[in-house]
């Protein structure tokens, strides 16, 4: 993007320069305009303190630390580079060093950098926050991240994009400098995330943090399920006997022979037993053993107590025999032990009727 000046005739572009090429420093002159006016990074934020560093063994500062509309923490950091540098993993760890500050933390640090007393500086922070109640002031405990550079590098905007994805908050504002005659103009832009998408990606991202919480609860489910399981099982069988609880919808077991797994397995409102035939050589040789197996269909199901379920899954490297029940993860937890009970019965008899077949194989 260039900036143009209008005249009668044409647009005339303005001439880029650099911020060291008009010695233009990043804290006598950017970082001091900044903190003088922080519009052009952001609407609606307070400088709180400049080259702030309240913490203990460390001696790096935070370029200005402010405070939102929202009550937000916001790091900002500013370079005059052309690339950025590694300023986003710099910003990373000051938020992470702000993040447990308090309102009353945020005062004094206001008050000091103002040279005012405490309730002049708490009646100003009130003021710009304008809670229902003095009462009810406080900081959300979120802390937003502003990278104000010359320009950024690619490697440095694909991070900032990946963390955004994983809940982070990460503004980037590049800060372009034009010289025309005797002034310097500096057009700031915010190019992550693009204002007109602002909106959208922050909605792409409260879907995607309900998503991990939706899954974060059913691993739970899981691993809870699986931990009442293994031990209901270990006065029945030893099939489980070094199995850990598990945070995936299903538990597997041996039986005896590389190539031929039981599994137990949870969906929704389903589960079900298998022994997953899998041998290395690929789909044609699981088909041979499966088909083997399938030629004793009858005095298998006879040792199973029941019909099972042989599917050869065309297409796929692996073949399995199993047995479906009613009840799953979505099951009141009131109805886990009768389930689990079912479970169990049925993985030790679908062990015992393939055992000997199994190891029978000539393959």
């Amino acid at each position: 993007m260039s900036l143009y000046r209008v005249t009668p005739d044409k647009l005339e572009p303005v001439p880029r320069t650099t911020f060291s090429t008009e010695s233009l420093l990043e804290r006598q002159d950017l970082q001091r305009l900044l903190r003088r006016d922080i519009s052009p990074i952001g609407d609606g934020l307070m400088v709180i303190a400049e080259e702030y560093g309240d913490w203990e063994d460390c001696n790096r500062r935070i370029d200005l630390l402010c405070l939102s509309k929202d009550a937000d923490l916001v790091v900002v950091e500013i370079k005059r580079t052309e690339d950025g540098g590694h300023m986003e993993l710099q910003a990373i760890r000051y938020a992470a060093m702000v993040s447990g500050m308090t309102l009353e933390q945020i005062i004094h640090a206001y008050a000091q950098t103002k040279g005012d007393d405490l309730e002049i500086a708490r009646s100003e922070i009130l003021e710009f926050l304008q809670p229902t109640s003095e009462d009810s002031a406080e900081l959300t405990g979120d802390v937003r991240i502003v990278l104000a550079s010359a320009d950024f590098s690619t490697e440095l905007t694909t991070a900032v994009l990946w963390l955004n994805r994983h809940d982070l908050d990460i503004t980037c504002i590049r800060l372009r400098p034009y010289r025309l005659g005797t002034e310097i103009f500096i057009d700031a832009t915010q190019i992550i995330p693009l204002p007109e998408a602002a909106d959208y990606e922050v909605k792409v991202r409260a879907q995607e943090k309900e998503k991990r919480k939706v899954l974060s609860a059913r691993h739970e489910i899981f691993r809870k399920f699986w931990g009442q399981f293994i031990e209901r099982s270990k006065t029945l069988t030893p099939l489980l006997s070094n199995r850990t609880p598990s945070d995936d919808h299903w538990i597997s077991a041996g039986i005896g022979r590389s190539g031929f797994t039981l599994n137990t397995v949870l969906t929704q409102n389903e589960s079900h037993v298998e022994c997953y035939i899998r041998l290395p050589g690929g789909e044609q040789k699981s088909k041979i053993a499966f088909n083997a197996l399938l030629s004793r269909r009858r005095e298998i199901e006879e040792r199973f107590g029941s019909e099972l379920d042989w599917q050869d899954l065309p297409g796929r490297q692996g073949c399995r025999i199993c047995k479906e029940l009613t009840g799953g993860w979505k099951s009141p937890e009131t109805e886990w032990p009768a389930l689990q009970e079912r479970l169990i019965d049925s993985l030790m008899h679908i062990e015992s009727a393939l055992k000997k077949p199994i190891q029978e194989l000539k393959l």
